[in-house]
């Protein structure tokens, strides 16, 4: 996949509830596509949850472990999403729609509120899925469809801010 780099900063955040799994997750395998095709210069990448009771935990063990087989590192500590977030970037991506509703009541802003969009907006090889489920209380099925998932959002995400330039 070629990665557009240009002179501005693609900054992207993911969002999930308690940024212990999902969004750390898609942080860093959007990180490691852009790294691979030698282009983190051109990104900013975060990662931030709707529910600030994890904040400074690294990611769940469980998602830490499957994103490790998978040669994805989660390093992330989590931390709650704030109103410069809307300032510090170009698109907020959630994960669910109970995501959607807190991060768009956060927005301060008409414009603020169109930098919010859906992960499973930019999947398709999962047509059938309407949000990124929440693995937390999954098996380790759980945490592979997520990684699955946000492996083809990512792709996504990458495509469409190409697309945009």
């Amino acid at each position: 996949m070629t990665i557009f780099v240009g002179m501005e900063k693609h900054r992207i955040l993911f969002v999930c509830l308690g940024n212990i799994c999902r969004s750390p997750a898609a942080e860093a395998v959007l990180r490691c596509k852009v790294e691979r095709a030698g282009a983190s210069a051109s990104w900013q990448i975060d990662s931030a949850g709707t529910y600030g009771g994890h904040a400074g935990a690294l990611p769940d063990p469980r998602m830490r472990e499957a994103a490790r087989r998978r040669g994805y590192v989660l390093t992330h500590r989590a931390r709650r999403i704030v109103e410069e977030d809307f300032e510090r970037f170009d698109m907020i991506v959630v994960m669910d729609d109970m995501n959607y509703e807190t991060v768009h009541r956060l927005a301060p802003s008409r414009d603020a509120a169109q930098k919010i969009f859906r992960m499973v907006e930019f999947c398709h090889r999962h047509p059938e899925r309407s949000y990124v489920p929440d693995p937390y209380y999954e098996g380790h099925e759980g945490f592979e469809l997520v990684l699955d998932m946000l492996e083809d959002g990512c792709e996504g995400v990458i495509e469409y801010v190409k697309n945009k330039q």
